[in-house]
């Protein structure tokens, strides 16, 4: 294991978004512009001798991505080649590794820079099957017993509930008050790593249903929208945040809260993530998406549109947007 190359060494890889991204068109969606980061990351980890395997079998320690901040500065297309590079990043001195990450792709000719990217890793110690030997010692300062008890703290109130809350309860706890949408949601295996926990690609997962679910909601569905007007809904910045553990098959209450539109191009949306344990919401993840929306003008060309004033009621939560 060459934890100085780990630690301190640049790695470059071409990568390729996946076909499964290619949803409208052929334009790929940040879920798997963020998927490539993540890609990118774990190669660097591999090419050091820390592959997530390794970092598992032999010594009982999973590799879990705690922080992703994204932004996509010009759209990744199906067949495109992204040229990657993992810088390691020593500028916050907690307990887990930090990574900058950048995407080029080639357009006419030349490199262009399109996603730019901070990542946080956390080297979660394995305590579902009998307890691993110690971590290798340059890796040991990495190792936790929980994911989140080094995030920084959540700008999110988290709301008390009344004894006994049910399901209802519990919405309308997270919701009032609040230009928000949220639903309760069993956590499958799928969408877990590890044996038992949901991992950040799940929550990016999410942060897509959580969209998909708050603009249906409103009467502007995905497809409303696309067959009214051809918009589709563009995603120029991302964040996610873990800030505790959400275990396979517990209930966990997603809500997606409109915080600012700016000057009718772009909104700013907020997803909080809760597990209910012992009568009381703990949060497990946070974070931000920006969204905009797009006209199709051909099968290989859009541009952003501004809001109308459909769109703006019905982001802004005001009636005549049903």
């Amino acid at each position: 294991m060459r934890t100085k190359a780990l630690l301190a060494d640049t790695t470059s890889v071409t990568l390729r978004p996946r076909y499964e991204g290619s949803n409208i068109c052929t334009w790929i969606g940040f879920k798997h512009v963020n998927y490539l980061v993540e890609e990118a990351v774990l190669i660097h980890f591999a090419r050091s001798g820390a592959s997530a395997r390794l970092l598992y079998e032999e010594h009982g320690l999973g590799l879990d991505i705690v922080r992703l901040d994204t932004r996509v500065l010009h759209a990744f297309h199906l067949d495109d080649e992204a040229e990657a590079e993992v810088v390691p990043d020593t500028s916050d001195a907690d307990s887990t590794l930090g990574f900058k990450v950048t995407l080029r792709v080639t357009r006419g000719g030349s490199s262009l820079k399109a996603v730019t990217a901070t990542v946080r890793v956390a080297l979660r110690t394995d305590t579902y099957l009998d307890a691993p030997g110690q971590p290798p010692g340059e890796l040991a300062r990495f190792a936790t017993e929980r994911l989140g008890t080094d995030a920084p703290a959540a700008d999110v109130a988290v709301p008390e509930l009344p004894a006994d809350a049910d399901e209802r309860a519990v919405l309308t706890a997270l919701t009032e008050g609040r230009n928000a949408h949220a639903w309760k949601w069993t956590i499958p295996y799928p969408y877990c790593h590890f044996t038992e926990r949901l991992q950040m690609s799940g929550f990016l997962r999410l942060m897509e249903e959580a969209k998909d679910r708050f603009v249906a909601a409103r009467g502007i569905s995905i497809k409303t929208l696309l067959d009214d007007r051809k918009w589709i809904p563009v995603v120029p910045r991302s964040t996610l945040r873990i800030t505790g553990e959400a275990l396979m098959e517990e209930d966990l209450y997603t809500v997606y809260t409109v915080e600012e539109i700016f000057k009718d191009l772009t909104y700013t949306a907020r997803m909080d993530c809760y597990v209910l344990r012992d009568g009381a919401l703990a949060l497990t993840a946070t974070g931000r998406i920006v969204h905009g929306y797009a006209l199709i003008e051909n099968r290989r060309d859009w541009r952003l549109v501004p809001f109308d004033q459909r769109v703006l009621d019905a982001i802004g939560g005001k009636a005549s947007a049903r």
